[in-house]
């Protein structure tokens, strides 16, 4: 069973439908035995860093989520659900996000393109991370967000993508796992790397 994360964020049911079509049984829940509990955890998330701090704080997930890293669950983020598992953002200075990697969340810098940056962008695996298995280099995803993450640690980073600056798209580290992109909107491509992270929740290999 596969817990996604319920706490207000606007793309949880998206990301539920995704999960249950490729045949997963999951559940929306802001229960910490429940999450603790699972096999899986996903956070998704879509808005701003401050005020989803604000609401996993609130409901007291911020330290379930922790401890999800520290027992070795496998647990994936998606979109913001990736920023808020880093130190900082420059969104909302002075907030501090979940701290369960290093690095800080920057803004997409004015270059002449749009941002946010809505729309498909291709792929290139630096460190090819196991959410990428079976994934050709250059696939296209889908990506809305206006801010972007900057590692501390460049090895946890699997795949980026250029959008202005180099964005970091993917991360892997141990049982953590994280997209800046939208799996759940990236058709073909994005429900075969919500397969490869159900694949890694069932065979423990983390």
């Amino acid at each position: 069973m596969i817990a996604i994360v319920d706490y207000d964020a606007g793309n949880i049911k998206s990301v539920e439908k995704a999960l249950v079509y490729i045949g997963e049984e999951v559940v929306l829940t802001r229960d910490k035995d429940t999450i603790l509990g699972a096999d899986g955890v996903v956070l998704p998330g879509v808005g701003a860093f401050g005020e989803a701090m604000d609401r996993l704080n609130a409901y007291g997930l911020s330290d379930v989520l922790r401890e999800v890293a520290k027992r070795n669950i496998p647990l994936l983020g998606i979109c913001l659900g990736q920023q808020l598992l880093f130190d900082e953002s420059e969104e909302t200075p002075g907030v501090k996000g979940l701290g369960i990697l290093k690095g800080k969340i920057k803004r997409i810098p004015d270059t002449g393109l749009k941002i946010p940056h809505i729309g498909w962008n291709n792929l290139q695996f630096p460190n090819k991370g196991r959410l990428f298995e079976g994934i050709p280099e250059d696939s296209y995803v889908y990506f809305v967000h206006s801010y972007y993450l900057e590692s501390d640690d460049p090895k946890i980073v699997t795949a980026s993508c250029e959008y202005g600056c180099t964005v970091q798209a993917s991360v892997e580290c141990g049982n953590i796992f994280a997209t800046q992109f939208h799996p759940e909107k990236s058709s073909d491509t994005g429900l075969k790397i919500l397969e490869n992270f159900v694949g890694i929740v069932k065979n423990k290999q983390v």
